[in-house]
């Protein structure tokens, strides 16, 4: 067996040994609209050039969504993920 088969074989069987922890989104916002835009940016003075590509999200019935590029989670105000604020 290759060096490389035999690395990644040992990489998988490690991998699987840890219990998966669910972390929680590194930034969140309470917002208003199911519709939602997120460019990883938008709170960084100038720093549009320092953010993702521009994207827009529907939140859906768990009441948020999260951003495939910087997991941000938008939170629906009200909504079922709002936890009663």
């Amino acid at each position: 067996m290759p060096a490389d088969a035999r690395t990644g074989a040992i990489a998988r069987r490690v991998w699987h040994c840890y219990p998966r922890i669910m972390q929680p989104a590194p930034e969140t916002s309470i917002v208003a609209t199911s519709r939602v835009a997120c460019d990883g940016a938008s709170e960084i003075p100038g720093g549009a050039a320092l953010g993702h590509p521009r994207v827009y999200l529907e939140i859906d019935e768990k009441g948020y969504v999260d951003c495939g590029y910087c997991d941000r989670r938008f939170i629906l105000k009200g909504g079922p993920a709002d936890g009663g604020h």
